[in-house]
């Protein structure tokens, strides 16, 4: 500690305005602030905008933009409540960051409050994708979805017009059967089941019958249902995929009606589908019955089971209904899409986690992962994923780069005056000693400075005024401690079974051997060297003997025997460690201000001791 009525900082050189301007514009500390301040706005900005959104858009009601009523007849708006709500969240996940990763907090301080921070991080990131997710990929959705609407809707209706074409070309050949099994009839006869001559008898009349029929119901298929069908298509075709409109409300009114007008006309096709091919199927089974009766039986006009089995096929076949598989087409631009897009990402955050690591770790190609209802996640939903995490990773990142400092304590000048103060007091009760012998007790060692008394118990009864002195700095140990300015040496809790007391630390170095002693660089140049030295300088090196490291503890007791304290008192200490404050601490100020006092002696200036 140096002495002199000057404090130690008063000689160092003050910097320049203008250093001080660059180092708070291009300073690291300054620069990773602005950054994380930078982030931490977009982060609440797209947060607020994403539930704000939600909010709007899962609500069915037109209130849900009226205010809410307080006491007194005032009102906050919802807008309102939720900028409040959002900055007070962001604020405290902020917070829960930069004390999750401050120097000197403790470990339960941290369990606190880093949960915290995973949680609101998740809060922050579930509503912040919402609000990235609507910039990037809001409106290729909208298409995409409407796309999709269209092509079920053209599949559902091709499918139909396939079951119509099959229908059709099953009676196609039900007509070359019987127009063959009739022409047979009038060339030979017997195609009827029973035994009959050529000619257009009865027979030949009932052949050309059912063969009327059949082709009735195949030119009917064609002109009531196959006919209509391809039209519906062909307009489900021609339907544009844009949107029109000036305004998110114009376009959805659109998306509505466009996605309402084709769910409609593939709902007719389907509908009319199944009524004609129930129609049908009908009279195909009534005319597979007529040519089914066997010979002698009642209502018997011509026995053919080979068109019996035939119009009984196609019969099944336009009777079996059209299936509408039709996705759900989603308006995903405004609230709407927003809210839609939260409730995605929260319902299927497993998908989406395990997509993002597949995602990254492939070089930005997405995977083939789906949502619960089937739909896949693509591309756009990761990058809006990745962008959301990017600015609380980013904002993860500055904190543990350049964490907050420890809390340092800040001292008036009134506290100075009080250290003074009992520094004196210390001297003046301390036999023949006065402010310099105070400052012997104060050691350097490593990175701390150190208080180190005798113990209480230890001082020497017999030697004259050592029991008034060791009494004198144990009061003052009790000063300097209510001050703040010394504290006992960290023990080990019950739970930090991976760290060591302070003092073990300390006990430990005084076993080591020294590594900065000459003697052992001498000896080992010696080896190398074998005639660096001369045969008497070789002999002193190597019967010199080896130093062990002088730790905390050995410097404590040369500095107390300097200060005149007895062999029994030097053997039972107490160590202090000086606390960390802003700028110098007041306790060196107090030291190198105090003015020298002779034995006994109060300095000038200072207040009378207390008895």
């Amino acid at each position: 500690m140096a002495s002199g009525g000057k404090m130690a900082d008063r000689s160092m050189p003050r910097e320049s305005a203008w250093g001080r301007a660059i180092d708070y514009i291009f300073g690291r500390n300054t620069l990773i602030g602005v950054s994380s301040l930078m982030l931490l706005l977009i982060s609440t900005y797209s947060t607020w905008s994403g539930m704000a959104d939600f909010i709007i858009g899962v609500s069915q009601s037109p209130a849900a933009g009226h205010g809410r009523e307080i006491v007194g007849g005032m009102s906050v708006s919802n807008e309102i409540l939720v900028i409040v709500v959002v900055v007070a969240l962001s604020f405290l996940m902020w917070l829960a960051l930069r004390e999750s990763f401050g120097y000197g907090r403790t470990l339960r301080e941290r369990l606190i409050m880093f949960p915290l921070y995973i949680f609101l991080a998740l809060w922050s990131i579930g509503f912040g994708y919402g609000f990235w997710w609507s910039l990037i990929a809001g409106e290729e959705a909208t298409r995409t979805s409407m796309a999709a609407l269209q092509e079920d809707a053209r599949d559902a209706a091709n499918a139909v017009a396939a079951r119509l074409d099959a229908v059709k070309s099953q009676l196609d050949n039900v007509v070359v059967w019987s127009d063959g099994q009739m022409a047979r009839e009038e060339s030979s006869g017997g195609s009827c089941g029973v035994a009959s001559g050529a000619g257009r008898g009865p027979l030949y009349n009932a052949r050309r019958s059912v063969r009327d029929g059949v082709t009735s119901l195949r030119d009917g298929i064609q002109r009531s249902w196959l006919e209509p069908v391809k039209a519906d298509i062909e307009l489900l075709q021609q339907a544009a995929a844009s949107l029109g409109g000036e305004t998110v409300e114009a376009r959805q009114r659109e998306f509505e009606a466009r996605s309402s007008q084709i769910r409609s006309r593939a709902r007719s096709i389907a509908a009319r589908s199944n009524e004609l091919g129930t129609s049908t199927a009908s009279e195909m089974r009534a005319l597979a019955e007529t040519v089914n009766v066997a010979p002698g039986k009642p209502g018997f006009s011509c026995y053919d089971p080979t068109l019996a089995q035939r119009l009984t096929q196609a019969a099944d076949q336009a009777a079996q209904p059209a299936e509408l598989k039709l996705r759900a087409a989603v308006f995903t631009e405004g609230p709407a899409g927003v809210a839609n897009a939260i409730k995605n990402l929260w319902a299927n955050i497993g998908a989406y986690g395990g997509s993002l690591v597949q995602y990254v770790f492939s070089g930005g190609k997405a995977g083939a992962s789906r949502t619960s209802g089937g739909e896949p996640i693509t591309g756009r939903d990761l990058i809006a994923l990745l962008a959301t995490i990017g600015i609380d990773l980013g904002l993860f990142a500055l904190t543990a780069l350049n964490p907050p400092p420890a809390e340092r304590k800040r001292f008036r000048g009134e506290t100075v005056r009080q250290i003074k103060d009992a520094i004196r007091a210390a001297a003046a009760r301390a036999p023949g000693m006065d402010t310099e012998w105070v400052r012997k007790h104060f050691v350097h060692h490593f990175m701390n400075s150190y208080f180190v008394i005798p113990n209480l118990y230890s001082a020497d009864p017999q030697k004259p005024g050592e029991a008034e002195k060791a009494l004198a700095m144990n009061q003052l140990s009790g000063v300097l401690d209510d001050l703040g300015l010394i504290r006992w040496p960290h023990r080990r809790q019950n739970w930090q079974l991976w760290k060591k007391d302070e003092l073990d630390v300390l006990r430990d170095e005084e076993s080591l051997s020294s590594k900065s002693a000459l003697i052992e660089a001498r000896k080992k140049w010696m080896k190398d060297n074998p005639r660096g030295y001369s045969q008497e300088e070789q002999e002193k090196i190597l019967s010199a003997k080896d130093i062990r490291n002088h730790g905390l503890f050995s410097k404590a007791d040369r500095m107390l025997e300097n200060a005149g304290w007895s062999e029994r008192a030097r053997n039972d200490i107490e160590v202090f460690v000086l606390e960390d404050v802003e700028g110098l601490t007041p306790l060196l100020d107090a030291l190198n201000d105090l003015e020298l006092a002779a034995p006994g002696e109060e300095p000038a200036g200072s207040p009378p001791s207390p008895a």
